[in-house]
């Protein structure tokens, strides 16, 4: 995987004393035109690119340009009199051209610090949700504690249990990971323990189970809400007592291990149900990971269509501004694993060398077809992650119905005007996506007493992405 350089590039006209006198040993790089700064980063990725949003050639269609080429870099603005609104996944920190030295000192050493560790845990991407999951890391994987991660199918769980084993004190031993819901429960609970001779047909010798090949290492459970309240009972015990017997065996088995489990549905539910045992959840539940899907950490698609692009390839892969809001506005339902999925389709179909809007636009109405399933939404309460499936539905569905208009408007001769609400129902007039998208954020405001930041999580979206629905809605 690049490392990315941790010089800082700015563009401004004027060289900010704040940013001279902290960078003191690190590579600070000033550029005054726009073409120097594309140059700049056609030559090399660097950490930090800081934007003087008071430069007159300052632009959001330059930040878009610059982004493309080098999406994994933090984007900072410093702020004149005028406020500029810019998507979440874009801008990770603006500030006042009068900022202190020492908070500028302590935000370059905090964003230098988490993509240090990023790099180290092989994670691609700088989505809020991911820095997140790279301290919660940091604090638990020195420790011994059981751990719970908790995320969609395709989210990059695994990934997160190799970087626990990768900085514990078990990194020298062994990591085996097993998917659970891969097996037959006899199947799973003869891999897990192992058997003695003759337990079963065709049990030819003793066979350890991976509890004991692990031994002093590190056991990822995959999907572990899919086992039986009977094996689950066993795994409670090896997790308490550190032993098992073998199947068919009656000689207690020792081992020492750590496990980390994997989930793609909240456990309670299945506690609920009777289905999960509550002492094994609390047990595995020590420390808790919720991994969001790339639905809610839009900051990751492109950093990580980029890697995938380089990782195959060795080359990065152009995308043209159409194309990459399709694939930032889509849901990926099958998150990192669909995407990884996507660019290899790129590498086949694309000959220009550049991801093409009509291109992403067949890959996912072709996605469509094979899965109408919502995304899952975790780490909510019911109430929020209903809101929340119910907004994605509606911007996929307006993304749907606009492409369908789009489709039926090229085909029918000599239309080119809108489909307006009396083409359907004959008369009757129909709510369109975008009154159903304005009245969900009405109603969502009013039941939190109009508080934006608490509307905006109930949502699933970024304060500054409702600031912009409101001012298109008229509301401020």
């Amino acid at each position: 995987m690049k490392i990315i350089d941790p010089a800082i590039l700015y563009f401004s006209e004027m060289e900010y004393p704040f940013i001279r006198s902290t960078l003191e040993g690190e590579r600070a790089i000033r550029v005054g035109e726009p073409s120097e700064l594309i140059e700049a980063v056609k030559q090399k990725s660097f950490s930090i690119i800081i934007f003087d949003t008071t430069h007159p050639q300052f632009s959001r269609s330059l930040v878009s340009r610059v982004y493309r080429r080098t999406p994994s870099s933090e984007f900072w603005l410093v702020s004149g009199d005028e406020e500029h609104e810019f998507p979440e996944y874009l801008i990770d920190a603006g500030f006042p051209s009068s900022i202190k030295k020492a908070e500028f000192q302590n935000r370059v050493d905090s964003c230098h610090a988490i993509r240090s560790l990023l790099d180290d845990y092989h994670m691609v991407g700088k989505s809020v949700d991911l820095k997140r999951v790279a301290n919660m890391i940091a604090q638990v994987a020195p420790t011994d504690m059981s751990t719970l991660i908790i995320g969609p199918s395709g989210s990059g769980k695994e990934l997160v249990a190799q970087a626990v084993h990768k900085f514990s004190k078990r990194k020298d031993k062994t990591f085996i990971a097993l998917n659970c819901g891969a097996l037959a429960e006899t199947l799973l609970e003869s891999e897990l323990f192992g058997y003695e001779k003759g337990a079963f047909t065709g049990a030819a010798g003793l066979r350890e189970g991976i509890f004991k090949r692990a031994d002093g290492g590190t056991v990822f459970l995959d999907e572990i809400g899919e086992t039986s309240p009977g094996l689950q009972v066993k795994l409670l015990r090896v997790l308490e007592e550190g032993s098992f017997y073998r199947v068919g065996g009656s000689e207690l088995v020792h081992t020492d291990i750590r496990v980390v489990a994997a989930t793609n549905r909240e456990l309670t539910e299945a506690i609920s149900d009777g289905d999960f045992r509550e002492d094994l959840y609390f047990r595995l539940g020590a420390v808790r990971i919720n991994l969001a899907g790339l639905v809610e950490r839009k900051a990751d698609i492109i950093p990580l269509i980029n890697h995938f692009f380089v990782e195959e390839t060795d080359n990065q892969r152009g995308i043209s501004e159409k194309a990459m809001e399709l694939l930032l506005d889509y849901g990926w339902p099958g998150n990192v694993r669909q995407l990884r999925n996507f660019v290899n389709r790129m590498i086949v179909a694309s000959d220009t060398g550049e991801i093409s809007e009509n291109l992403v636009m067949q890959f996912i109405e072709e996605q469509g077809y094979a899965n109408r399933t919502l995304p899952v939404v975790t780490g909510k309460m019911p109430q929020e992650a209903e809101f929340q499936l119910i907004y994605q539905a509606l911007l996929s569905l307006g993304q749907e119905v606009r492409m369908l208009r789009d489709l039926i408007l090229t085909h029918v001769p000599g239309r080119h005007d809108e489909v307006t609400p009396e083409d359907v129902g004959q008369g009757r007039t129909v709510k369109t996506v975008d009154e159903m998208e304005e009245d969900l954020i009405r109603k969502t405001l009013a039941s939190v007493g109009g508080n934006r930041r608490e509307a905006a999580r109930k949502l699933g979206i970024g304060e500054r992405t409702l600031y912009r629905k409101l001012k298109k809605y008229g509301e401020i």
